[in-house]
């Protein structure tokens, strides 16, 4: 079958044992690639109540069906794990040329298992799979990490790895590849708990996967790069990456300031995308991109003067300016640098250090407590000192390390109402009391606290599909908030990017999916959308065996009882009716009141396995 290379690739680093088996013909049909397949071989394989740094714990990378094509926007890949800061079903996203990497050198998607006594690389080349010991590379931060397996393997290896955070077991460890990461859910800290430093693909030599219909499969991506090239929004991305989202939200005050107290922050014109665009130097693109959204910024004055970054975008913007109030630009640009040498991601660092900061603003915690330091509000230096220390996981790092849910629960004190996260997933840079979609979909997310595990463009920039939304009705957001995650689910099977999909219709996407595979079913939509509901309950499935139901799809106290202040046309909103929220998404997913999916749902989308597993009503 074309485009599938009916080979996946098992690593069990306990053993050393490398196995290549094939890729199953009904997986293909029922979940299509990427985070399809992820969803089902980590129910499949991995035993409920596993301990995430536990050896039996597995790791999957997962390219889209797309990926190592020339096809626009499609070569990210996907990392699933059980989440050791969740404890639940993780999906973590990242770009550049990793994805198509996988598929260049000849599998569908990679399983690494068990744990290596010392700490290892995997080598993978044309010629097959070598296990090395990286006692050398053990400390190093990511870009020294890639500069020493380039030295060693050539330019023309793409590598995944680890920093020192990764290494220590921060929880919100990322896996960074060049500079991209895939930040979200501590997958880079599975990968330290199994003593695993890097995964490098060495592409020379290797040719793309097969296309079912090869001139049709051009001819569209053809049209494809016309539509990007003229489109308005992907020139916009092209010159400011997502910079430009700090005003759009500052304006409707969904922009989070002061740990998700307050919408708005003074000066933030000193944070905007015209100051960025006066700090770049060049741009980026992944593999087969026309976006080229990476915007590259250099620090040319001040008391960062120097610094260089792929970055940051606008949830590192949020995460260390409005999350902790500061406003120096040149800080923001430092801090994105620093967090990928170390592999953290920056959303759940900044609101860990927000937290933090709010805490010592209360007097809950003194500075005797926290190493001395004094976290104060805009204070950008003790920011950059407490990255470090959480990176390195000393002093006061060992216990932001675990993440705010967790610190907040050692701290006690009533710290854990000021623990900004769902189901323990640090959350990102949109208010939710100001886009209500926005905040259904952050407690019902399999993952939690994510903004694109159904982003709600409707809320954010407008959309009208599937229908119009206002932002702050307090009900009426169900529909909206299933719709958007199962749009991105059936997305990710691509994997397509948030940025490649200007004016491209699903249509054109499963067009591009049929020349491709040669499966016509890949040509319904309905059949799509049905892959989309399937992988979301599936993963919902996962969680429901770990123990999750309804108790866990909620939201920090403060969106429920504190107005949103000083946020313009947004101020004095809350959730008022989450129980209505909840209930509503319930109902369209087809899972009872406690968020169990039914059991004739599940037959309904051909997981009659999971059946006995789901508690019924």
């Amino acid at each position: 079958m074309a485009i599938y290379r009916d080979k996946i690739l098992r690593i069990d680093l306990t053993t050393k044992r490398v196995v290549v088996e094939e890729l199953p013909k009904e997986v293909k049909y029922k979940f299509v690639g990427g985070r399809g397949f992820g969803a089902w071989f980590l129910y499949k394989e991995l035993s409920p109540k596993i301990e995430p740094f536990a050896p039996d714990n597995k790791l999957l990378f997962l390219p889209g069906v797309l990926a190592g094509t020339v096809a626009p926007g499609f070569s990210r890949w996907i990392v699933v794990t059980k989440s050791p800061l969740t404890g639940c079903y993780a999906r973590s996203v990242g770009g550049g040329k990793f994805g198509a990497a996988i598929k260049l050198v000849g599998y569908d998607f990679i399983v690494i298992e068990g744990r290596s006594e010392r700490p290892s690389y995997v080598y993978i080349d044309k010629e097959g799979i070598k296990i090395f010991e990286a006692e050398d590379l053990w400390g190093l931060d990511t870009q020294e990490t890639q500069k020493k397996l380039w030295e060693r393997h050539g330019r023309k290896t793409h590598i995944a790895c680890i920093g020192p955070a990764g290494e220590k077991l921060v929880r919100f460890a990322a896996i960074i590849h060049e500079r991209r990461a895939a930040a979200r859910c501590g997958v880079g800290a599975v990968m330290g708990a199994k003593n695993l430093k890097a995964i490098a693909i060495n592409t020379e030599g290797c040719s793309p996967p097969p296309l079912h219909d090869r001139e049709g499969f051009l001819k569209l991506v053809k049209e494809h790069n016309h539509v990007l090239k003229t489109h308005p929004r992907r020139q916009r991305l092209t010159q400011l990456g997502t910079t430009f989202m700090t005003m759009r939200m500052h304006e409707l005050g969904i922009f989070p300031v002061k740990n998700f107290q307050e919408g708005t922050i003074p000066g933030v014109e000193q944070i905007s995308a015209e100051a960025f665009l006066k700090l770049k130097v060049k741009d980026y693109g992944c593999y087969a991109c026309t976006t080229r959204c990476g915007n590259v910024f250099e620090v040319k004055e001040g008391p960062y003067k120097g610094a260089v970054s792929e970055g940051p975008e606008y949830e590192t913007i949020f995460a260390f300016g409005g999350e902790v109030c500061n406003t120096e630009i040149g800080s923001l640009v430092a801090a994105d640098a620093l967090c990928d040498r170390m592999g953290l991601d920056t959303i759940s660092t900044g609101v860990t250090i927000g937290f933090l900061m709010e805490l010592f603003e209360k007097g809950i915690v003194s500075k005797d407590e926290i190493d001395g330091l004094e976290p104060k509000w805009g204070d950008h230096v003790v920011m950059m000192t407490l990255i470090e220390k959480i990176g390195k996981r000393i002093g006061i790092g060992k216990l932001l390390g675990e993440g705010v849910k967790r610190a907040a629960e050692a701290i006690g004190r009533g710290a854990e109402r000021y623990a900004m996260h769902a189901k323990g997933l640090e959350l990102p840079g949109y208010e939710p009391r100001a886009a209500k979609a926005h905040g259904l979909s952050y407690a019902t997310s399999n993952i939690g606290g994510s903004h694109m595990y159904g982003y709600a463009r409707q809320e954010i920039s407008g959309a009208t599909e599937p229908r119009e939304v206002d932002r702050l009705a307090d009900e009426g957001k169900g529909d909206i908030a299933g719709w958007n995650q199962i749009k991105k689910a059936r997305e990710e099977t691509g994997v397509l990017c948030n940025f490649a999909d200007s004016n491209i219709t699903p249509k054109f996407i499963s067009d591009l999916y049929v020349a491709a595979t040669g499966i016509p079913e890949f040509g319904d939509l309905d059949y799509l959308d049905k892959v989309g509901e399937r992988i979301v309950c599936l993963e919902r499935c996962f969680n429901v065996r770990e123990g999750f139901n309804r108790k866990d799809d909620v939201l920090p106290e403060r969106f429920l009882k504190e107005p949103l202040r000083n946020a313009g046309p947004s101020t004095g909103e809350m959730i008022r009716k989450m129980d209505t929220l909840l209930d509503e998404y319930y109902e369209y997913m087809g899972y009872d009141k406690n968020g169990v999916p039914k059991r004739e749902k599940l037959k309904e989308l051909g997981l009659d396995d999971m059946v006995e597993d789901i508690p019924g009503e």
